[in-house]
């Protein structure tokens, strides 16, 4: 497309109508497809040409999802998976195999975590963990056999940052891949490729879909590594369905104008709760207290959806205060157009133990706010008789 404006990309960018001349484009709900002969189905299994073959490895909704991501995110290609999780282990068993080892930061998703430490062991792979404001930990966790750095920023859910460009210097610097996991962010707030890194990866099941509906992953590279993953995920089967790939690249649509309401609204959470007696730490990225508050405003446009503070009194006052909340929805979920409240040390964390959890800022009285779309006086007031 001429234009280049992220609104105008989501919502523009769409897969080439058919002869109906639909405006808004259809489901394609065929597990495969008709060649007109012999040869166009030999050419197609040989990648002599281009085209559908099998909706597992590619269809006209999930084919125009990826464009459009590649597109907002400033990649060359793309690849579509069931959900956030089968993104990231995909990427991991594409590129990493028995004797490798991966650099990750310490504060990731639980389920990677879950990756990390119990199932690649098995299969040989290694890793050490990185806390995101230590530098020399990111420099001298680099191995002979590492092959990959891997990294989510903002943090799920201490909301960490780092240095983005630093980092794909050190990664380029030893021949690494670099991995971000975008999903806090998404290519509206930051994009870690036009940023050095080779990879970025999303749940679409969060901000992306943004209305708690369904699931999704997409990973995002250059043309050459999305082969690779191509090459992995084809046989091994991790894909999305064209039903969600056709609701999520709707949702892009709108990406634009919902995450400026998250932010806006979660910028003035952020605030509230830093002003109040009860709470020991707030943890938001365009909070001038964030430790990394100016690596945030070089490499996002904003904050972001997701808050996380610490309550006084452990797991009991953080269980109370979830309980009196009237409006939030309780749940383990986020990036959804209702606000959110999880408590990451008794679910989405709860498989670590306490040690690991402390490692990565995860307290008995943390709380992860996922901050939606309802009115800002609704969401501070539903906050301040919980708190009360």
């Amino acid at each position: 497309m001429q234009e280049d404006n992220f609104e105008t990309i989501a919502i523009r960018l769409q897969a080439e109508r058919t002869h109906f001349k639909e405006h808004s484009v259809p489901l394609y709900l065929t597990s495969s497809y008709k060649f007109d002969d012999s040869e166009e189905m030999r050419a197609l299994f040989a990648n002599e040409k281009d085209g559908n073959v099998y909706s597992r490895y590619a269809n006209p909704n999930t084919s125009e999802l990826i464009e459009k991501m590649a597109a907002l995110e400033g990649a060359e290609a793309g690849w579509a998976t069931a959900t956030g999780m089968a993104a990231i282990f995909t990427t991991f068993a594409t590129f990493l195999g028995n004797g490798d080892h991966v650099l990750s930061s310490r504060s990731v998703f639980g389920s990677t975590h879950q990756l990390l430490n119990n199932i690649f062991p098995k299969w040989g792979i290694g890793y050490t963990y990185a806390d995101l404001d230590k530098p020399e930990q990111w420099i001298n966790g680099i191995h002979e056999n590492t092959k990959m750095i891997f990294v989510e920023t903002p943090s799920n859910p201490g909301i960490d940052i780092i240095d983005l460009e630093w980092l794909a210097k050190l990664a380029k610097e030893h021949n690494l891949l670099l991995v971000v996991d975008n999903c806090f962010a998404t290519p509206y707030l930051q994009q870690p490729i036009k940023l050095g890194a080779d990879i970025s990866i999303h749940s679409a099941t969060k901000f992306i879909d943004g209305q708690g509906r369904t699931l999704g992953g997409i990973i995002l590279g250059t043309a050459a590594l999305m082969k690779d993953i191509e090459g992995f995920a084809r046989h091994s089967g991790p894909a999305m369905s064209p039903f969600n790939a056709w609701l999520l690249s709707k949702s892009l649509e709108t990406l634009a104008v919902r995450m400026d309401r998250h932010c806006e609204n979660a910028m003035k959470v952020a605030e509230f709760l830093e002003g109040r007696n009860k709470i020991k730490k707030v943890m938001y990225p365009f909070l001038p207290s964030h430790p990394q508050y100016d690596i945030a405003r070089k490499q996002m446009r904003q904050g972001g959806g997701i808050i996380t503070f610490v309550i006084e009194g452990g797991v009991e006052a953080a269980a109370a205060f979830m309980d009196k909340l009237q409006m939030f929805s309780i749940s383990a979920n986020l990036g959804d157009t209702r606000s959110i409240a999880t408590h990451p040390a008794t679910s989405t964390h709860s498989k670590l133990t306490e040690e690991q959890r402390l490692e990565v800022g995860i307290e008995q009285g943390s709380i992860r706010l996922s901050i939606g779309l309802e009115h800002i006086d609704d969401i501070l007031k539903d906050l301040e008789q919980a708190l009360s």
